[in-house]
Parts: C-alpha cells; structure tokens; sequence
C-alpha cells in the first residue's frame, strides 16, 4: 500500500459511532473531529466510559466506521475493504493496559510475533527483535518467560513488540495502569524516545496525570465528545506546573 507522505498521521472529521442495534442502538461518539500531524506525540485523557478506547480502536482499523471520515497516513477507513483495513493496521503498533504477553513464550518470542506479517529476513528480522529489547533494557532478559518478569518489564516487552516493525503510528491505551509511578514513567520514556527515533506519532489514552508532561498536546473526550474548553485547558496547564516543580 502507498502512503501519503505529506497527509497528516490521523485526520478525523464528523466522525459518529454506535453501539447495538434497533431500539438498543446507543450512540457512544459524537461529531469527533482532529488531526494529528506525523511525529506528534498527544495523550487523549478523561473520565472512564467517556468513549477513549472506543474511538483508539477505530484508529486502529480495529472497527468498522459507521458515519464521518477517517482518514490514517492518507488511507481512507468510511467504507474501507477488509484488506485495506488489514494494511492499514501493518503500519499501527499496539500498547495496551495487558501487556497481552503470551505466557509461554520469551520476550524474544512475543517480539518476534509483531514480524510474521511483515516482509522481512530471518536474519532482519533477529536482529531488529534483539536491538528492540535491547533499547528497552532487556537484552539479558530475552529467554525469559513474562512468569519472570515484572510488571514493568513485561510492559517493556510490549512496547518491543509494537515498535519492532517500524510502524508509522503507536497506540497506546492506559499502558502505566497496572505500574508504580517509577515504572509508569519509565516505559512512556522508552516509547516517547523510540518513537522519536523512527519518526512515530503517538496518540496515548491515559488517566494519568503523572506522565501529562511527556506529550507535545493534550485533548480531552467527555461523554462521547472532544472537548475544547477553556476550563479544560486550565486544568491541564495547572497540572503541567505540578509536574514541573
């Protein structure tokens, strides 16, 4: 598939979904529109149930759009093919809250799976795993089974496995939930500065207000809708300079 490189990463616009169908049909999205620029680095924040992760996997060609454009790296989603849904989703990385390791294979292992759909050697692709844990700090952790690893660790092995195929695009939805501050911080440092090296966008869902700092811009989802209020942006300035004291 050829990229656009001169669009933007995401570009949403009069975007609306639902869930159910017929009398229990429930509208969860409300004209959602935003562009994110190629290199950004935004963290999408409120209240839980407001409709983030719902709007994450759209993103991720994980859902059929019903309503609206969506548009990632110049590839069209409203009405798009299961194939095209497919090669859009070759150039997204995923981190979740789970790290969604499989437990009995190695952190080698679950990188090397995020390769099997790519073009790549056996030889590209052994050294791009090994340079991957490596970057995150597990270079001597890499026969190890995620039983073995702590939290942190296991979440390190997720952000190996997200970036290892070089993607245009990272999403990453609540993934310093399960962590200490330490940690938490930690591995969103790790995915910010690989994801910098390879020219990444990110878009991280987050409730928390420790990393806030980390991004290059802020929005907020309330009850289905992007909200853009001067209140909002109060907030965040105010938790910024907590931050940076």
């Amino acid at each position: 598939m050829m990229l656009n490189s001169a669009a933007p990463a995401i570009s949403i616009a009069q975007l609306n979904h639902y869930f159910g169908r017929g009398a229990l049909r429930k509208q969860v999205l409300y004209d959602i529109n935003l562009q994110i620029d190629r290199g950004e680095i935004i963290i999408m924040t409120g209240p839980s149930g407001s409709g983030k992760t719902t709007l994450l996997t759209l993103m991720g060609s994980l859902r059929s759009l019903h309503e609206g454009s969506l548009n990632i790296l110049g590839t069209e989603l409203f009405d798009a093919s299961k194939e095209q849904m497919l090669l859009t989703r070759r150039n997204i990385g995923y981190i979740f809250q789970a790290h969604n390791l499989l437990g009995f294979l190695t952190a080698y292992q679950n990188v090397e799976m995020a390769l099997e759909i790519q073009d790549v050697t056996a030889v590209e692709a052994d050294e791009r795993i090994r340079e991957m844990l490596a970057a995150v700090g597990l270079e001597h952790r890499m026969d190890y089974y995620p039983s073995d690893l702590s939290g942190g660790q296991k979440q390190r092995v997720a952000i190996a496995r997200a970036l290892v195929s070089q993607p245009k695009i990272i999403l990453a939805d609540e993934p310093t939930a399960a962590l200490d501050k330490k940690s938490g911080r930690d591995v969103v440092e790790i995915m910010e500065k690989l994801a910098r090296e390879q020219g990444c966008t990110i878009l991280l869902v987050t409730h928390d207000n420790r990393i806030l700092d980390l991004a290059d811009r802020i929005i907020y989802m309330e009850d289905g809708y992007l909200v853009n209020r001067s209140d909002v942006a109060a907030i965040v300035q105010r938790r910024f300079s907590v931050l940076r004291k």
